[in-house]
């Protein structure tokens, strides 16, 4: 386990450590079902335990770390039915969401998502995930931020912090990858357009083949697993 060393201001000291911690399970330097063993952690991060005992404790609340009565905490490993329930609410949420932007977004609005976009794309030439992963969630925030419903950013907020470290697993396939940022294009278009309908469908859709991608990649773990338990 390994993590770029970074210098972390005192103020709000577990919001950062939080943030480091959320990109490692993200990006997968800490396995699903691994445990979080705080003494590496701390010399990792170069904090103290009382933060990230703060930090653990946010990602829990997030539904990325799950605490076990004398275990400590550990990265959530979803199952094949937490995924097809969890998308199924995901793809209504977003499909939600990008109607109400298209209505509600402003000028303003849109030429940060479209700059954010083409930043994206260049993160995409480049093959550079981490970046491209980081981009695609910021644009994803922001279209939720446009429909201007409280109610439901808390909601997706909550039920795609589950969700974050499949979906940036899921652009790990080149075609997969190829075929998102080409639905990224259209919601760009529908956006501009101010098309309530298509925003709605390229989002579900955008979800409901991140679904497909992501219990495929699944299914070929447990089939691996399975193969070298006969050996």
């Amino acid at each position: 386990m390994t993590a770029k060393v970074i210098a972390i201001p005192r103020a709000a000291l577990h919001d950062h450590v939080a943030q480091r911690l959320r990109q490692m399970l993200v990006e997968n330097h800490i396995a699903p079902g691994a445990k979080l063993n705080e003494r590496e952690l701390a010399e990792v991060l170069q904090v103290s335990r009382t933060p990230l005992r703060e930090a653990i404790k946010m990602l829990a609340a997030e539904g990325l770390v799950e605490l076990l009565p004398n275990r400590g905490a550990i990265a959530v490993s979803l199952t094949e039915a937490d995924v097809v329930d969890t998308f199924e609410v995901m793809a209504g949420l977003e499909g939600m969401s990008g109607a109400l932007a298209a209505e509600r977004i402003t000028d303003a609005e849109l030429d940060e998502i479209k700059a954010m976009h083409f930043e994206m794309m260049a993160a995409y030439t480049r093959k550079d995930l981490s970046n491209y992963y980081r981009l695609n969630a910021l644009i994803h925030n922001a279209i939720v931020a446009a429909a201007k419903n409280p109610v439901l950013t808390a909601t997706y907020n909550q039920v795609n912090a589950r969700l974050q470290a499949l979906r940036f697993r899921s652009n790990q396939d080149g075609e997969k990858w190829k075929a998102a940022m080409k639905e990224h294009e259209q919601m760009i278009e529908a956006l501009s357009a101010r098309d309530v309908k298509a925003m709605r469908d390229v989002l579900s859709s955008h979800l409901q083949n991140k679904r497909e991608v992501v219990i495929e990649q699944i299914r070929r773990g447990m089939d691996l697993h399975t193969a070298q338990g006969r050996r």
